[in-house]
């Protein structure tokens, strides 16, 4: 069985891997959710133990829904008296996003017609409506025109947990304080016997939840209704085990629990309220609270180690924006002075108010708490032992280097801001005793080593780089933890880049309004080639109404841009599952997903060799070599007039190949192939500012078919 998980935006890897543990199968992640595969357990098993999940889905049909009259039709399709009996009762929830249908309450009431007609054309009789607790809630979700209707099987938000009586003024949703829990890394500092601190503790979310989770108590226990408890399809033996196991493991962890966690707030009434919400989730017992200001919090006795977590307020709802700032400098003050060595994370609103902590977070995850997009920071306390050491002086190299780089930045920081470009180049090997580029990809840097020339020695080229990662740090003020770094070795062969870390940590950053991907660390490439921002522009221009092809799609940045310049279906081809998986997550983080957004493991020869379809737009950047054991050699030089007249094959009569490729030395076969084709060269025009110093870095060409007069004999 197929099922689709929903959570807020920021959560997908989160609830990804709970998934994953519970046993689920084909896991994937899309725009505020993950679809995911197994039975009926799985499905109950998700409801019971996700902390992150806002609900479980059940899809029955999905179609095309145009108009009124095509979603009743297809709501009708569906026999819905094998989920409901005729006396039952029934709710329906909708959501709309760039179809023709825009009102989600229409598109409510007219699924509810489909479905009460049905029945009573059948018996005579008809469901009520109960939009509290229905025996059957359906949810109706439009995309562009494609309806997906589905059984809601947790009737309610899963964030509701049963325990909470009262809550403050802007509460924090109980899914939101468990992702922060597990971003701040609280099941491992419990487990090393840490404390967990809350100063501005509201109702006591972040309390409550650290305290089950530090228990095993799973979050859906105490609720009393779910959505399949009036689905005819409902196992009840099955759910009743379920839930016994989870009542038991639950009992076992609360007799075990340490009485480690402590709130404070300076509200009085908001004290009350989260003591009320501990005794509700019976972890009265181990949550001490107390009135106090948050800037006076201190480390609970005789406790060395342990995290500090808390939800200031915005200024949204809670707080005089004006004075906001102070708070947070007197909170990070307060962390810094009486914390060392504890951990911290902090929901700050946005990021001046973050930076007014004046810390340095050594990670930054972008969460949403309802529509508000709010930076959840992590830092690692400084012991006081741990005095930061004093900076020596730099070289004259180094403040050459240092110089160039702020001419750089203040040369570029008015075109960058105006164009809204938050990921470029800012430095590439301007100075030649420096030889690496410097990429920023927004709060994080990206440095990569050239190869030095033989008469370098290797400690005078080590030197410079860490050179070059100081500068970059202090001009950038960018903590090292955020600074990827990737050098070159001497071996046998010559010089190539030395072993990269495995640590699968995925950045969201944006880009002509859309959002990608990147991993820093791993690769040796992050994922979105800076140099090509101008070529993918170029792709969304062109691919408007068109059918559009992505060769050697590596992590589909271009087809997100295709789709995102209404293409009327994208196809990314690439050998790779790793990058076709990449590709994937990009194209649902911009909620282009279903059956319009094909991805394709497979060689692009092959791929073209094999198949019909045809294309108004092709992406060919294929890669300067390759020796893939699951297909046969490439070489962009020898092999691309084969490719490109393998593409010609594929293109519609008006349609364009943009064909790219980072070989420096290539020259591109004119004479086989302007027969064929009508050819541009773009490289100039598609090189960007910040690549001004390499002008060779790509070479781009656009490629049509030759207009052929029908007329002319």
């Amino acid at each position: 069985m197929n099922f689709f998980a929903t959570c807020p935006k920021g959560l997908e890897y989160l609830l990804k891997d709970e998934l994953v543990a519970i046993g689920a199968e084909n896991v994937k992640e899309a725009l505020a959710g993950v679809s995911f595969e197994g039975g009926l357990e799985t499905a109950y098993r998700a409801c019971l133990w996700s902390r992150m999940a806002s609900r479980v889905l059940l899809p029955v049909a999905e179609f095309e829904a145009a108009t009124p009259e095509a979603l009743y039709e297809g709501v009708q399709d569906i026999e819905w008296s094998e989920h409901l009996a005729a006396h039952g009762t029934l709710a329906v929830d909708a959501n709309t996003a760039q179809s023709k249908l825009t009102h989600s309450q229409f598109i409510a009431l007219k699924t509810k017609d489909a479905i009460v007609d049905q029945f009573r054309a059948a018996s005579g009789a008809r469901p009520d409506v109960d939009p509290e607790e229905p025996d059957l809630r359906v949810n109706v979700r439009l995309r562009r025109d494609r309806a997906t209707v589905s059984i809601d099987l947790s009737g309610s938000p899963l964030h509701r947990r049963g325990w909470r009586e009262r809550q403050g003024e802007a509460p924090l949703k109980e899914n939101l304080a468990s992702a922060m829990l597990v971003r701040a890394q609280w099941p491992r500092i419990y487990a090393d016997g840490g404390a967990l601190v809350d100063p501005m503790c509201g109702s006591g979310t972040l309390l409550i939840e650290g305290a089950l989770m530090a228990a095993g108590v799973a979050p859906g226990l105490r609720r009393g209704y779910y959505g399949f408890l009036g689905w005819l399809k409902h196992d009840y033996v099955l759910w009743r085990t379920l839930w016994e196991e989870a009542k038991a493991q639950a009992d076992e962890g609360l007799r075990n629990l340490r009485p480690a966690f402590f709130g404070s707030d300076s509200d009085g009434n908001m004290v009350q309220t989260a003591k009320r919400n501990a005794q509700a989730a019976n972890v009265a017992g181990f949550v001490h609270l107390d009135r106090r200001d948050a800037v006076h919090v201190t480390p609970p006795p005789e406790t060395p180690l342990g995290l500090v977590i808390t939800n200031p307020p915005y200024g949204e709802r809670l707080g005089d924006r004006a004075q906001l700032p102070q708070l947070y400098r007197e909170l990070g003050q307060a962390l810094k002075d009486r914390f060392p060595g504890w951990r911290a994370a902090v929901l700050a609103g946005d990021e001046e108010l973050g930076r007014a902590l004046r810390l340095s977070p050594d990670k930054r995850y972008a969460l949403f708490n309802g529509a508000l997009e709010t930076p959840l920071l992590t830092f690692s306390l400084r012991a006081r032992d741990e005095a930061p050491r004093e900076a020596k002086p730099l070289s004259d190299g180094a403040q050459m280097l240092k110089n160039r780089l702020e001419k750089n930045v203040r040369h570029l920081r008015k075109r960058l801001s105006r164009e809204g470009i938050t990921c470029w180049r800012a430095y590439d090997q301007d100075l030649p005793e420096y030889a690496a580029a410097i990429d920023v990809y927004e709060d994080w840097l990206h440095i990569q080593e050239y190869k030095a020339p033989q008469d370098i020695p290797v400690e005078v080229a080590r030197t410079r780089l860490r050179e070059v990662v100081r500068v970059a740090a202090e001009v950038f003020e960018t903590p090292r933890e955020r600074i990827a770094v990737k050098t070159r070795e001497r071996g046998k062969g010559g010089s190539k880049y030395g072993q990269f870390d495995q640590q699968g940590q995925f950045i969201e950053v944006g880009e002509g309004g859309l959002r990608f991907l990147i991993n820093p660390t791993d690769y040796l490439d992050t994922g979105l080639f800076l140099d090509h921002r101008l070529v993918r522009a170029k792709i969304r221009e062109l691919a408007a109404g068109k059918h559009f092809l992505n060769l050697f799609a590596y992590t589909g940045t271009a087809s997100v841009y295709a789709a995102a310049g209404d293409a009327r279906d994208t196809t990314t081809v690439d050998l790779s599952a790793t990058y076709l998986d990449w590709a994937s997550r990009n194209l649902a983080l911009n909620g282009f997903t279903g059956n319009r957004h094909r991805l394709v493991q497979e060689d692009a020869l092959s791929f073209l060799e094999k198949r019909s379809m045809q294309y108004g737009v092709i992406y060919v950047d294929p890669p300067t070599f390759s020796n893939s054991k699951k297909a046969d050699d490439f070489d962009v030089q020898r092999d691309h007039v084969k490719l490109l007249m393998l593409c010609a094959e594929r293109l519609l009569p008006e349609g364009v190949i943009v064909f790219s490729n980072n070989y420096r030395r290539f020259q591109l076969d004119r004479a086989a192939l302007e027969p064929h084709f009508q050819i541009e060269d773009w490289s100039a025009p598609s090189i960007p500012f910040d690549f001004s110093r390499r002008h060779d870095i790509h070479g781009c060409w656009l490629l049509r078919k030759p207009f052929v007069n029908p007329w002319r004999t």
